[in-house]
C-alpha cells in the first residue's frame, strides 16, 4: 500500500470518530492539526479538543488512536494533545459548519 493510500485509509478511520457532543467527525471538525505517514507506515496525529475540559478529553485521543490501529498496515501510532492553537469553529470544514448551521 502506497503512502498516500494509507493516509487515505487513515483518513478514514479518524472520520469515524465523533465528538459525543457535535454531530460531526472530529476530522470534519477540525481538530486533527496534523498527520503524518512516517517510513514503516508509523503514523504521526496531532490533534485537539473542542476545549480543554472538554468532557470526552479523555476518551477521543485514545478512540482516535485505537481507531487508526486497526488501519490494516499501521505499523505504530504517536498521537499528541495540544491546544496550541486553540480550537475555534473557524478550523471546521466548509461541510462540518453546514451541517451545524454556521453557514
Amino acid at each position: 500500500m502506497s503512502e498516500s493510500d494509507l493516509r487515505e485509509e487513515v483518513i478514514r478511520a479518524i472520520k469515524q470518530v465523533y465528538d459525543p457532543e457535535i454531530p460531526v467527525d472530529v476530522y470534519e471538525l477540525g481538530l486533527i492539526y496534523d498527520l503524518k505517514i512516517f517510513p514503516v507506515n508509523n503514523v504521526f496525529v496531532s490533534m485537539t479538543l473542542t476545549s480543554p475540559s472538554c468532557p470526552s478529553a479523555g476518551t477521543l485521543p485514545s478512540e482516535v488512536e485505537q481507531k487508526i490501529r486497526e488501519v490494516e498496515g499501521v505499523n505504530d501510532v504517536s498521537l499528541e494533545l495540544t491546544f496550541d492553537p486553540p480550537y475555534s469553529t473557524e478550523m471546521m470544514s466548509e461541510e462540518a459548519k453546514l451541517e451545524l448551521g454556521f453557514m
